[in-house]
């Protein structure tokens, strides 16, 4: 799978063995050996290389990529692509809107409230003016 992998990846950046060693500072045959299966990059070539080539060493190390990608299996990725990228974008648009529907219940809550604070306060302002300032539960009926 490395080996095959090296291969492919040189080969669709147009490096030579020459090249990838340069850039690596190893040897022509250390390259080789590495893509004929014969020795193993050390973790530390191992990152250049992943470097070099645009992958992640995980990519490096897995299941063997395709020389050649085909225009169904691009279509097919893209396809995948736009696909979650609906999903989040449904997900997203989901989110707001529950985000702003809670804001505006919460809105009208507090509009509500405020509106019959000021309503019992003027009712409260008004019973007083009927009773002189006093109210009815102050005044000494005894007197009368």
């Amino acid at each position: 799978m490395l080996k095959e992998n090296l291969v492919i990846l040189r080969k669709q950046k147009g490096l030579t063995q020459e090249a990838v060693a340069d850039r690596l500072h190893v040897v022509r045959q250390t390259v080789s050996k590495w893509e004929k299966g014969l020795s193993v990059p050390d973790a530390d070539a191992l990152q250049r290389l992943a470097e070099l080539y645009d992958v992640p060493v995980s990519r490096l190390l897995g299941e063997s990529i395709d020389g050649e990608a085909t225009p169904d299996r691009v279509a097919e990725q893209l396809a995948a692509i736009n696909e979650q990228l609906a999903i989040k974008n449904r997900r997203a648009r989901r989110i707001w809107k529950t985000f702003g529907i809670i804001l505006l219940v919460n809105f009208l809550v507090f509009l509500l409230l405020i509106v019959l604070f000021w309503a019992g306060r003027a009712s409260y302002a008004g019973s007083q003016e009927e009773t002189g300032g006093v109210t009815e539960s102050w005044v000494d009926w005894s007197k009368e």
